[in-house]
C-alpha cells in the first residue's frame, strides 16, 4: 500500500483549498456550488444540463436544486434546446453575467494569493502528477 502517503496528501491539500477557497465564495453571497456553476456558465454560450454537469464538479442531483435557485434569484436562464426539445439550455442571465464579472477575477485574485509561492516548474510538476493520477482512475 505505497500510494497511502499520497493519497494522505492529496486529500489534505484538497481540505486546505477548500478551507482557503469556500470563506472567500462564501463573503461574495455564494456556495461553492452555485460559484462552481456561475464560472463554467460565464462568458460561454448557453449549454445542457448535461453538458454542464460534465464540466462542473456537481452531481446531477445537487445540480438541479442549484439550477433552481440560481434561477430564482435572476442569475440564469432555462430554455428549450432548439435542437432537442427534450432538454433545456442553460445560461446566465445578464444579471448572471455581471456577477460573473465581478466574482471571478476577485476569487482567482485570492486563489493567485497561495499559487503565485510556486514557481513555474513547481506548477508544471503539480499539473502533470494530477493528470497522470485522472488519467489512473479513469482506465
Amino acid at each position: 500500500m505505497t500510494f497511502l502517503p499520497t493519497l494522505r496528501n492529496l486529500v489534505s491539500a484538497y481540505q486546505a483549498f477548500e478551507r482557503y477557497s469556500a470563506p472567500d465564495v462564501k463573503a461574495m453571497g455564494l456556495t461553492t456550488t452555485q460559484f462552481d456553476v456561475i464560472a463554467t456558465l460565464g462568458n460561454q454560450p448557453p449549454m445542457t444540463c448535461k453538458e454542464l454537469g460534465e464540466k462542473t464538479l456537481v452531481t446531477k442531483g445537487t445540480l438541479t436544486g442549484v439550477l433552481e435557485r440560481l434561477e430564482a434569484k435572476g442569475i440564469l436562464e432555462r430554455k428549450l434546446n432548439p435542437e432537442d426539445a427534450r432538454s433545456q439550455m442553460i445560461g446566465l442571465t445578464t444579471v448572471g453575467q455581471t456577477l460573473f464579472e465581478k466574482v471571478f477575477p476577485a476569487h482567482l485574485s485570492h486563489l493567485n494569493k497561495v499559487f503565485e509561492k510556486l514557481n513555474t516548474k513547481e506548477l508544471a510538476e503539480i499539473t502533470k502528477s494530477l493528470q497522470a493520477l485522472k488519467n489512473a482512475f479513469e482506465k
